[in-house]
């Protein structure tokens, strides 16, 4: 694929892209519903596989494109297993990958637009390649002239500015997805809370000095994990569109997955990333929401290495506490404090019977009530998913409370890490003495 040299701009330009995309989706879908009644059932969901696959591949394509907040909203779609088939997700999955990096030129305009001074005035030494790239900026190698190794952080130029434009014009997509959703899929989503929670969380991603916070918070947070590995910022080559941090060294999170690597290794690994997810949510109410194995490393101790602290999500007080007394009742089995949960969270009201809410709930959390050995494979998603899409879709339980957007993408990218490790364990006892460490943790508050 060949680099790419700027981001697609214009506010005319970007939106006429957008729209075209919207508009190539919506007939695709509408001309496979025309064809419905005149197709046998089998047919029919084949050329409507065929329709999700093709659509899933042009919004790739236009992701790769535009990049900015339209790739990360497309990698936020790439986890709604309630809006495509598994087959189309593989293929949205591929903007979670990187991305092309930009010309070195443009980068070291930036970083001199943010100091005043070139990269080579600023470091000892600063690689002008990047080693990593993402859908709002680049990673650059380089050392600090105290010989300090470091990971530089460039925010691409004017793509602040091509955010806010594509924040208007995502509605229409979001709209044809909603509407394929409701006729095809048989299913509702509630767009408005998504674009609203995906808004928020792209803003801060933008702005590179509550990143450096975020980062600061983790390593206090996690001050007492001699297992886990943060950077730390480095505050005079820092500002809103450039972060400079201690370089992490170890593998990345992916080289580690099959059978090919140690299984003890990956046991390891799969119960230090699984206790740290939950620990987040239960005991800290902080949530690192970009769980891409690209955003973990593994390094030689071993120890659990996390980067790139862009995407987190800070629940208040009463959600932690409720998400707290839910993981309590799933352990205990006790369907009438989960319902007493669930409407603290938001996701059913009080005149509501909780009957239904509760049944997803066992579903979505086998692994974690499955008091044995459990192979992540044994947990089919994509199945699930369906279940509880027909579920929700007989009992209108269409509720989805801003906090769950990225809570739901930070646990299907478990379930996703999970899979990749492959490590048999007992889910449900390690589950259980997470919620033991949160209770011990709050007990005092």
């Amino acid at each position: 694929m060949a680099e790419r040299k700027d981001l697609t701009s214009g506010r005319a330009r970007r939106a006429i892209k957008i729209g075209g995309l919207a508009s190539q989706v919506g007939s695709s879908y509408l001309w496979t519903s025309l064809r419905r009644p005149f197709l046998s059932t089998g047919r029919y969901d084949r050329e409507l596989l065929d329709t999700h696959l093709k659509n899933a591949r042009r919004i790739v394509e236009g992701s790769q494109q535009l990049r900015g907040a339209f790739m990360k909203l497309i990698q936020m779609l790439s986890t709604r297993a309630d809006l495509l088939p598994g087959e189309a997700l593989d293929i949205l999955k591929a903007t979670q990958s990187s991305v092309p990096p930009m010309d070195y030129p443009l980068i070291a305009k930036q970083i001199r637009r943010e100091f005043s001074k070139s990269p080579e005035q600023l470091f000892a030494s600063f690689e002008h390649e990047a080693f990593a790239a993402a859908s709002l900026g680049q990673v650059h190698r380089a050392r600090l002239k105290s010989g300090e190794e470091v990971a530089v952080k460039i925010q691409y130029p004017g793509v602040d500015a091509t955010v806010e434009q594509d924040l208007g014009n995502l509605k229409l997509l979001l709209r044809t997805l909603q509407a394929i959703a409701g006729d095809i899929m048989r299913q509702k989503i509630e767009t408005k809370t998504i674009f609203t929670e995906l808004a928020e969380r792209l803003r801060e991603e933008l702005d590179y000095v509550t990143e450096a916070r975020n980062i600061a918070e983790f390593n206090r947070l996690l001050a007492g994990d001699e297992d886990i590995v943060l950077p730390r910022v480095i505050k005079n080559l820092s500002s809103r569109r450039v972060l400079t941090m201690t370089y992490v060294d170890g593998y990345r999170l992916g080289d580690i997955f099959g059978p090919h690597t140690d299984a003890k290794l990956r046991a390891w690994v799969a119960r230090k990333y699984y206790c740290l997810v939950w620990r987040q949510i239960l005991e800290f109410g902080v949530l690192h929401t970009d769980p891409q194995p690209g955003n973990y490393l593994v390094s030689y101790h071993p120890k659990l290495g996390i980067l790139d602290f862009g995407s987190v999500r800070h629940f208040s007080e009463p959600v932690r506490k409720a998400s707290l007394q839910l993981a309590q009742a799933i352990i205990a089995g006790d369907d009438r404090a989960m319902a007493a949960a669930l409407v603290k969270l938001g996701y059913i009201d009080r005149t509501q019977a909780p009957a239904p809410m509760v049944k997803i709930i066992y579903l979505l959390f086998e692994p974690v009530i499955t008091d044995r050995p459990y192979h992540p494979d044994e947990f089919d998603a994509i199945a699930k998913a369906a279940t509880v899409s027909e579920i929700a879709f007989e009992h209108k339980l269409y509720k989805s409370p801003r906090h769950s957007i990225f809570l739901i993408r930070a646990l299907i990218g478990l379930d996703g890490i999970m899979k990749g490790l492959g490590a048999k364990l007992n889910y449900a006892a390690l589950f259980r003495e997470c919620v033991r460490h949160a209770v011990k943790a709050r007990s005092t508050d």
